[in-house]
């Protein structure tokens, strides 16, 4: 039996399909103990994991305590709060709330919640270094595709000159069937929705505000940006017709929905078939141009709760190590 004061202890904050996914990725991880979890609808406290899992498939409340997710940050004893509520653009909360209090009470956070980083990155990262904790966010751009750390750890000694690519997955998934098939868009829309891979709204993805969110929060932390969703200047693919992509394919390039970080848009652009950017289906990609490295293009799963799941575990593995 492993010693308790070895563990990594955490909470999950937000329970729906990432931090499913997180539970899930925990349970064979023994390092690691999950001491609460708190839904819309309460926390469970000390969990075991499968019950909770079970319940929430049945629809079941999963709450065992009065305590609320404020509480749990604020007077439970833990290493980490993961906190996966929904990203909300438009002020950052509940998120913005939980990260405040989970660095004034000194617990590290790590999310894959955009919305908190999209309204106050600044405020949000200095308090963290006052605080000397941990905020690790590798979830909120490209799902399971490594950038953020791959730029921080692997890439330190490269000064990064700029970073552009394909960061939502759903928009991707559109334009690669509409180009392959020579379908239209409000079909392949439709069919994507039946297959889950849209949301029944898909406002937020085919707008480009995905991507704009992810551009801001690769804009601050690594060309001090300061900037807000505001800020980007921002052109989505409802209006891309299946002629425009068939004329591109015959002058040899894809259209692709590209986010450019150092220049603060999102927007269809033309890339040569070549490229390391023309990835298919519900890839993402990205293309770091650095100094010394040249350039390092990256590309997995941008979405999916295990594959969110997994950045989530290797930054919290990381503050591990770091507290060991």
């Amino acid at each position: 039996m492993q010693d308790s004061t070895s563990l990594f202890k955490l909470s999950i904050i937000g329970f729906g399909a990432v931090g499913q996914g997180v539970a899930k990725v925990v349970q064979n991880m023994p390092q690691l103990k999950v001491v609460a979890i708190a839904d819309s609808k309460g926390v469970a406290l000390m969990p075991d994991l499968e019950d909770v899992l079970a319940l929430k498939r049945a629809g079941q409340p999963i709450a065992n305590s009065d305590l609320t997710a404020l509480d749990v940050i604020r007077i439970v004893d833990h290493d980490v709060v993961v906190e996966v509520t929904p990203t909300n653009i438009d002020d950052g909360e509940p998120g913005l709330t939980h990260f405040r209090e989970a660095l004034k009470n000194k617990r590290n956070v790590v999310t894959s919640n955009k919305g908190p980083l999209v309204a106050a990155f600044g405020e949000l990262t200095q308090l963290a270094c006052t605080q000397g904790v941990g905020l690790r966010y590798e979830a909120t751009v490209g799902g399971a595709m490594p950038i953020i750390n791959l730029i921080r750890d692997t890439l330190a000694g490269a000064r990064v000159l700029g970073i552009r690519g394909v960061l939502n997955g759903t928009c991707n998934y559109i334009l690669t069937r509409m180009a392959e098939e020579a379908l239209d868009y409000d079909q392949v829309l439709s069919e994507a929705q039946d297959m889950g891979i849209a949301e029944a709204d898909p406002t937020y993805d085919v707008t480009g505000i995905d991507t704009a969110c992810k551009v801001v929060i690769l804009a601050n932390a690594f060309f001090d940006r300061n900037a807000t969703f505001k800020d980007v200047n921002l052109t989505g693919i409802e209006r891309i017709t299946q002629d425009a992509l068939q004329l591109a394919r015959q002058r040899g390039f894809v259209v692709k929905l590209i986010g450019d970080v150092q220049e603060l848009t999102v927007s269809p652009k033309l890339i040569p078939l070549g490229h390391p950017l023309n990835v298919n289906g519900t890839l993402n990609a990205a293309s770091i141009l650095t100094d010394t490295a040249g350039e390092i293009t990256v590309a997995g799963k941008g979405a999916g709760s295990i594959e969110t799941a997994s950045a989530i575990l290797s930054d919290v593995l990381s503050l591990m190590r770091g507290r060991d």
